[in-house]
């Protein structure tokens, strides 16, 4: 965990957050702007700066990260359409600096994105 990260602080207890799911390696919340009027952030409860910060150990973790998104996707009712968004650097757009995967849903999402 890091002491400044507003994730890590959020699964600490120390910033209020509510879990729309958890289990011992993933927490997921709705966004606060969301962009999209379903915005879920499915974050891992280890502490990673970005995509390029995994390592092979993280394979298994990545895989289940993916699969709850699908999953809370699902639950939401968005199997028409969904999209899952991972920023890497500032220049990407990465302003929180915990690894965590954005699941747009619930409008029409065009592309190319940004």
């Amino acid at each position: 965990m890091s002491q400044d990260c507003i994730f890590c602080k959020i699964l600490d207890g120390d910033i209020p957050a509510e879990l729309i799911y958890e289990d011992d390696d993933i927490v997921a919340f709705n966004d606060i702007s969301p962009q999209a009027p379903t915005h879920i952030l499915v974050i891992p409860r280890k502490h990673i700066t970005g995509p390029v910060a995994l390592t092979d150990t993280d394979e298994l973790l990545m895989g289940k990260l993916v699969k709850v998104g699908v999953d809370l996707a699902k639950s939401m009712g968005l199997d028409d359409g969904f999209r899952f968004v991972m920023n890497n650097g500032e220049r990407a757009g990465q302003t929180v600096f915990h690894l965590h995967m954005h699941v747009l849903g619930g409008r029409e999402l065009t592309w190319p994105p940004g």
